[in-house]
């Protein structure tokens, strides 16, 4: 059989997965392979490693084991790749590089190029300037991407076959601790991981039908005009800034004082001075009740506990939260238990090694809710296979100082404490912040005032009379590039004199975190030096 394609639909304001294969229904009851395989006859198979969920952190650790000769199966029910591959990381990157271009194109302007013609003398730091003079196919990018995730589909449909990992098309339901129903048969497993991932959840209000929520940003056809983005997380600063810079009117609606809450000030506070400058419209202390459509215009209105009403919108994305996508799975069978207390989203209870409640049975990724990004599933589901199947006793996935970006506009990183956490956690007395504003030399020619040029930000966070590294934050042009070696440097436990004993590199913007001053004077060799300043 065909590997399946994801046709997207919009039903209810949800976004529906429809899983259409080349012969037969996704939830037919006979279970089919996605890899091509023939099926077997047995009533009930039994493997070594029952793997449930096709995304990033279940195909890795299920060709992790099969590398070490275990006998394997996934099971998915939709595409292969999970979220990140299908409505996540990857799509949402292919449109934050298409908002970067058109971001570079209203930028042309400065370094002396225009488009030759009637529209020569356009000011192309003007976005409606630019889609005038260039113009912008939505429809155009939206089929390239989508064409781009369906071949990714097909290539980890190959690196399953080539690594012998069985893939079983359907919903997988535990009927025992060690036992799954697929499609109306039954499997059995020694050792079963749940790595069914997330899903968004809508709020429950009036009027939420109209809406979509993140994954339906993939899903649409055209650009919106008037469009607004609720949620203060990561995905609503992506999504609202990818609209923005391709030249929607883009206003943002958060909850409390500003997003992105539990990141660096620094970096929250330039990243709201930076949407400011571009023109997007950031609502703070904004909570929906309601949401209204004109049934002549087809026009959607925001209705906000203040009493506030926004109108006109031709798009309303909800980015309020994800949940784990677990409600099929029927783990009350399986008996794993689940994190209880007040505002529990069901998460499954796991410990530092993936261990369940249960013997034999893991979970990983965001059906856990620590750390739910594509790389901690990936590393989680390699160790956990290494230590079932490749001998490697007591290893498991790092969860700390894990470094992470934000593809707002500008982008933004992060790795170790944000200066509150390290204010929390170790005496004044203790801590020793660098930090550093500047412009980026990719706009020092640009002929407007320096204040109204986008600025980098940098935060480096020490302690202890060493000084060592134990947080480092950057917002500006190529921060999503440079953080990952430096979160090597943070991870190896790196000092402010690790930083400036490195020579620089000239110029970049990198440069100025192994530079920052008081340069060369860190640490008890420079303490007289420093008294001198």
């Amino acid at each position: 059989m065909r590997p399946l394609l994801n046709r997207l639909r919009l039903q209810t304001g949800r976004l529906a997965l429809m899983a259409v294969p080349a012969t037969a229904a996704a939830h037919s009851s006979s279970s089919s392979k996605l890899d091509g395989t023939p099926e077997t006859s047995d009533p009930k198979q039994h493997f070594d490693y029952l793997v449930i969920g096709g995304g990033s952190g279940g195909v890795a650790s299920a060709r992790r084991a099969a590398s070490y000769g275990a006998k394997v199966a996934l099971v998915e029910y939709k595409a292969l790749g999970g979220t990140c591959v299908n409505v996540g990381c990857v799509p949402k990157k292919v449109m934050f590089n298409t908002a970067v271009l058109a971001e570079q194109m209203q930028e042309a302007g400065n370094f002396g190029f225009y488009r030759k013609g009637p529209l020569a003398e356009v000011n192309t730091h003007d976005k409606k300037a630019v889609h005038e003079t260039f113009g912008f196919d939505w429809k155009a990018i939206k089929d390239a991407r989508d064409a781009y995730v369906h071949r990714l589909n097909g290539i980890y449909t190959t690196l399953l076959r080539n690594s012998k990992v069985e893939v079983l098309e359907g919903m997988a339901r535990f009927t025992g601790p060690k036992t799954v129903s697929v499609g109306g048969k039954e499997y059995t497993a020694d050792h079963i991981l749940i790595a069914t991932g997330g899903k968004p959840v809508m709020p429950q209000i009036p009027g939420v039908d109209h809406c979509i929520h993140s994954d339906g940003f993939f899903a649409l056809e055209e650009m919106p005009k008037r469009v607004a983005v609720v949620g203060a997380g990561y995905i609503a600063v992506e999504l609202a800034g990818i609209f923005n810079s391709l030249g929607s009117d883009t206003n943002l609606f958060v909850r409390y004082d500003g997003p992105l809450r539990p990141f660096d000030g620094l970096l929250r506070e330039t990243l709201m001075k930076e949407m400011a400058a571009t023109g997007l419209q950031l609502h703070k202390n904004s909570t929906p009740t309601g949401v209204v459509k004109d049934e002549k215009t087809g026009k959607l209105s925001l209705c906000l506990a203040s009493g506030e009403v926004h109108e006109g919108f031709d798009v309303i994305l909800l980015a309020v939260g994800r949940v784990p996508e677990t409600e099929a799975l029927g783990l009350a069978s399986s008996g794993v238990a689940i994190v209880g207390g007040q505002g529990s989203k069901g998460y499954i209870k796991v410990d530092a090694h993936q261990n369940t409640s249960v013997p034999g049975v893991y979970a990983l990724g965001d059906v856990c809710g620590k750390v739910e990004l594509t790389p901690m599933a990936i590393a989680a589901g390699r160790r956990l296979a290494d230590r079932l199947f490749g001998g490697m006793e007591g290893v498991k996935a790092d969860y700390n100082d894990v470094p992470t970006v934000v593809f707002s506009h500008p982008p933004l990183g992060t790795v170790g404490l944000t200066e509150a956490e390290a204010r929390e956690k170790y005496e004044e007395k203790d801590l020793k912040i660098y930090t550093s504003r500047f412009v980026n030399l990719f706009y020092g020619p640009w002929t407007v005032p320096p204040e109204k040029k986008p600025k980098t930000a940098m935060k480096l966070i020490c302690v202890g009379p060493e000084e060592k590294v134990v947080g480092l934050h950057v917002i500006g042009m190529g921060a999503d590039e440079m953080l990952q070696g430096f979160a090597v440097a943070l991870k190896k436990g790196c000092t402010k004199a690790d930083l400036d004993a490195t020579l620089a590199i000239h110029p970049t913007a990198a440069e100025e975190f192994v530079t920052l001053a008081p340069w060369g004077l860190s640490g008890k060799k420079g303490e007289k030096a420093r008294a001198k300043l």
